[in-house]
């Protein structure tokens, strides 16, 4: 990816190298005993997601690892933004910890007026879990083969619908681009979650959508969809034979963007915590139901740590931040 704009707000990586100096005098001191009392996984998504379904892996190893109470607090609403603003408030003592996802860290910025939190500011990276490369599907009624040209040949001649998971997210900036790319005005149709939205494109009410593999699981295996395309420069592990929208000539660099669920805590929590944690995210990879749980999604990779989470946030951040701010939306 090339001529990524420059990231003009003070990024999480100047936030994570000041930590330290913004802790309180006595935080270290707390750190060297921590956890001494239940900490709190504060998820600004509803249980059975992918956030919450890593916030509660994470929270079941913590558990085990220290013999303290990890829980699991679903807090929705507002597309994470009380969850956020939340944990933004709360003491930086490494009790409570955010789990969220990039919609929530960059695309809110944009798409809504009022933001009570910086990301920026705010927060500390922690860890972070691609949600893998999310396959753009079609109805079984589109006529052509698993690629690309079906559905923009049917688009050409047809009003056709495309089903998002919201406004800004990805998918919408998928079909966006997708028709800027290829001459064609497919509607994008908003859903508040996947289950609705696959069950409209099943239904053929839509003629395509994008979101997670195993949501859109079901309907494949229903032969009520077929999968067309993938982002990023290489092909689904679970899914080879789809080609990547890059392949098939779908190669603007918002075609290529990746989200990710994360953990963050708030600015100032002791850097010894953090480490803690972040450490911890990596080892929870080896543990069986983890294993399954990157399969079952169809993820490249498992939790990754502070360090790549910077590096996602320096080259990726930007990147979603633009992309979404050209959708010209009108803030919420």
């Amino acid at each position: 990816m090339t001529d990524r704009p420059r990231l003009r707000r003070r990024s999480f990586i100047s936030g994570t190298a000041a930590a330290a100096a913004l802790a309180p005098a006595g935080a270290f001191g707390q750190a060297a005993d921590w956890p001494n009392k239940p900490v709190r996984f504060i998820c600004g998504y509803s249980a059975g997601g992918l956030t919450d379904l890593f916030a509660r892996l994470a929270a079941e190893y913590f558990t085990t690892k220290y013999g303290k109470p990890f829980v699991v607090e679903n807090k929705t609403g507002a597309g994470s933004i009380i969850a956020a603003d939340m944990v933004a408030k709360s003491p930086p003592d490494g009790y409570t910890i955010l789990f969220t996802n990039s919609t929530a860290m960059f695309q809110n910025q944009v798409t809504f007026k009022n933001v009570p939190y910086d990301t920026s500011k705010d927060f500390i990276p922690v860890s972070m879990l691609s949600a893998g490369k999310v396959p753009l599907c079609i109805h079984k009624s589109v006529p052509g083969g698993n690629d690309l040209a079906a559905l923009v040949a049917y688009a050409k001649k047809n009003k056709t619908s495309f089903g998002t998971t919201g406004i800004g997210s990805l998918a919408h900036v998928f079909c966006m681009k997708l028709n800027d790319t290829f001459g064609i005005d497919m509607e994008p149709v908003h859903y508040r979650g996947e289950a609705p939205m696959w069950t409209d494109l099943s239904a053929g009410v839509t003629q395509a959508a994008c979101s997670t593999l195993q949501g859109a699981s079901a309907a494949i295996q229903a032969g009520n969809v077929r999968p067309v395309a993938v982002p990023t420069r290489t092909r689904s592990r679970r899914i080879p034979e789809v080609a990547t929208f890059y392949e098939q000539g779908a190669t603007h660099p918002y075609l290529l963007l990746e989200s990710m669920v994360c953990c963050v805590a708030p600015t100032g929590t002791p850097e010894p915590i953090v480490e803690a944690l972040s450490a911890g995210m990596i080892a929870l990879n080896a543990q069986p139901r983890m294993l399954e749980f990157v399969d079952k999604f169809g993820l490249d990779q498992g939790a990754q740590g502070r360090a790549d989470f910077a590096v996602f946030i320096r080259d990726m951040g930007p990147l979603l931040t633009q992309a979404v701010r050209e959708l010209n939306i009108e803030p919420q």
